[in-house]
């Protein structure tokens, strides 16, 4: 077994978390451990978003680096007479992907393992075995024997359920295995980007963010940004690694390794055109790799925060990543590490002077 360095034992902090929206303390209290060294001042807005400021030039532009806390998960809606759970997807699901995994349920008396079940193949007319379980069929079995069984466990509707995935550090180092990746991946970033920046002058002053409910609709970064008022931000997501069996490049373009995705378009926003060049000559004079990518569907904190207030430049820039809202997705080191060097970088660079140019050329 890989021994876990400094990096990787965050990593694995980070994603072992148990966060969907609404119930994120336990990866803010992570996020918070971890930022804190490199923080002037931590706070938080009101859906409970963490908010670490890195003091430079107080009189400089605020800049925002965003990456959410939560994580696709469920929410125990019913407790059935024989003690199985119905639940609701918080965040977006895929039905394939979800039957006979664990999860977690997370109750007030402490966590319990469940799998989530649907009626045996064998009992299915052919027809019926040839179609996708709907998620509206399944539930999660925890082994109780009764209604009252469950709700002696702790169960009780509203708790969340976590998928439950080890993180792995996989044969090929580089090659990074865990649940929750989307987006405790983001959350690392804005955690090195600081500790990047610790020793280093920076014309401005940097808020490193772990926002609330990115995945129910980029709430929490919109109430982080009405806080910090950002003349700059830049949101730190996963993005979709086209380098599967299957995939072809016009589905999806990006490969693992080959550097950060410079996100064009997505569902949410057209990624901010100044900004955008300007980053990229950053990467070009540092030869930091670097991959554009656009997404019909789907989108970052950065859809939500260039439209709070009177408007912010943004830019997503995601990382590749193989399966993201399921139980486990694989990413690629080089790219985390090589996002954090390129975002410091550009950071260091941004003065009152730039920022204007960047706004209004």
């Amino acid at each position: 077994m890989t021994k876990l360095d400094e990096t990787l034992t965050m990593l694995k902090d980070l994603t072992d978390a148990k966060g969907i929206p609404g119930n994120e303390r336990e990866p803010r209290e992570v996020m918070k451990k971890y930022i804190t060294p490199y923080s002037d001042e931590i706070s938080y807005d009101g859906l409970g978003s963490l908010i670490a400021k890195k003091e430079g030039n107080p009189n400089g532009p605020k800049i925002m680096i965003s990456g959410h806390l939560d994580e696709v998960g469920f929410m125990v809606t019913q407790i059935d007479e024989k003690g199985f759970l119905r639940f609701q997807t918080v965040g977006g699901w895929w039905s394939q992907v979800m039957l006979a995994q664990r999860v977690t349920v997370v109750t007030s008396k402490g966590d319990i393992t469940g799998v989530i079940g649907s009626k045996p193949p064998h009992i299915l007319s052919p027809e019926a075995r040839k179609k996708p379980v709907e998620i509206k069929d399944m539930f999660i079995d925890i082994g109780a024997s009764s209604r009252e069984q469950a709700l002696e466990f702790g169960v009780k509707p509203g708790d969340q359920i976590v998928p439950y995935f080890e993180f792995t550090v996989m044969n090929n180092e580089k090659m990074l295995l865990a649940k929750a990746w989307d987006n405790r991946i983001g959350c690392a970033i804005a955690i090195d980007v600081l500790k990047y920046l610790k020793n280093e002058e920076h014309p401005n002053m940097v808020y490193g963010v772990g926002s609330v409910q990115e995945e129910v609709g980029l709430r929490g970064a919109k109430t982080a940004a009405t806080m910090i008022k950002p003349d700059i931000a830049i949101a730190v997501d996963v993005g979709i690694a086209g380098d599967t069996p299957g995939i072809s490049e016009k589905e999806a373009l990006s490969k693992m390794g080959k550097g950060p995705q410079i996100i064009l378009y997505d569902a949410s926003m057209v990624s901010h055109k100044g900004l955008r060049d300007f980053v990229v000559g950053v990467a070009d004079e540092l030869n930091v790799p670097y991959q554009f990518d656009a997404i019909a569907g789907g989108g970052t904190d950065a859809g939500s925060i260039h439209i709070t207030l009177e408007g912010v430049p943004s830019l997503a820039i995601t990382i590749a990543t193989r399966y993201i809202h399921s139980h486990a997705g694989i990413l690629h080191r080089d790219d985390y590490e090589n996002a954090v060097k390129l975002i410091a970088e550009v950071i260091k660079r941004l003065d009152q002077e730039t920022v204007n140019k960047i706004k209004f050329d």
